[in-house]
């Protein structure tokens, strides 16, 4: 439904709750998350789907949402680290970050969590061709990609 401020209402499950917003036709996902709904974990990097600090876990899965309008998400479910603070795997896997000194500075982490997430809950079995290939997608500013790969092997492993 369009207002007469040119804005739209969009209806969208974020981290299993219903969310109601409005926005302009060309608003960004990413914009919507951080500045309309407080999801300060998804990161404003490039911004033009280069880096992927900005993924986040669309109808089940890996997103940049700053390559995705509000809009387009309408209707559809969004699942940011907020999302998954207390369960299980966010436990495991932050344990497993950590022990594997995985976070370094932390701004390419959110991404990496969620990737991780995605990768149990989708191909708990992945190679390690496979993991390297998904990870491809987020860049690491420190130049940490060793120990988040083993991170990322090791959480998954242990489902």
């Amino acid at each position: 439904m369009s207002g007469t401020d040119g804005e739209i209402q969009v209806k969208l499950k974020v981290n299993g709750r219903m969310r109601e917003v409005r926005v302009k036709p060309n608003e960004r996902l990413i914009d919507t998350l951080r500045e309309k709904l407080g999801l300060k974990s998804v990161k404003m990097g490039c911004l033009t789907g280069e880096c992927g600090t900005c993924t986040v876990l669309y109808n089940g899965q890996p997103v940049k949402s700053c390559l995705v309008l509000t809009a387009e998400a309408d209707g559809k479910e969004v699942i940011t680290v907020e999302g998954l603070a207390g369960s299980d795997e966010m436990r495991r896997i932050t344990e497993v970050f950590a022990r594997n000194n995985a976070f370094q500075c932390g701004f390419c982490t959110p991404a990496f969590v969620l990737l991780a997430y995605w990768l149990m809950k989708v191909k708990p079995k992945a190679t390690d061709e496979e993991i390297l290939e998904a990870s491809n997608s987020i860049l690491c500013r420190c130049t940490g990609y060793t120990q988040i790969l083993q991170a990322l092997k090791e959480a998954i492993s242990r489902v």
